[in-house]
């Protein structure tokens, strides 16, 4: 199953290919399958958000756990935007660290 790290990784990659470095909740669902391979367990159903798959809920989850130490809105990479999610110029470096392995 796809951990909600992993997918804020995927989040600053398709953020960092924006111009303006932002996108609502509903793009990045819709990009994250074209970036990755999501698994079958990836696919169950929450069970706390009914019609949203386990994936979804937790992209989601990236504004809803902002509290939290490991979370990228907490440490900085990224900041919540009216419907949606914004890359910082630390995601950016973060984001460009990631791929310099």
């Amino acid at each position: 199953m796809t951990t909600e790290r992993r997918l804020s990784e995927i989040v600053e990659d398709i953020l960092v290919d924006r111009p303006n470095g932002e996108a609502p909740i509903a793009a990045l669902i819709q990009e994250i399958p074209n970036r990755i391979n999501l698994t079958a367990d990836d696919y169950l159903g929450s069970q706390t958000r009914p019609n949203e798959a386990i994936w979804e809920q937790r992209v989601r989850n990236i504004t809803s756990h902002k509290g939290s130490s490991r979370n990228f809105i907490y440490r900085g990479y990224l900041e919540q935007i009216d419907g949606g999610l914004r890359i910082t110029a630390a995601g950016r470096l973060h984001q460009k660290a990631r791929h310099a392995v």
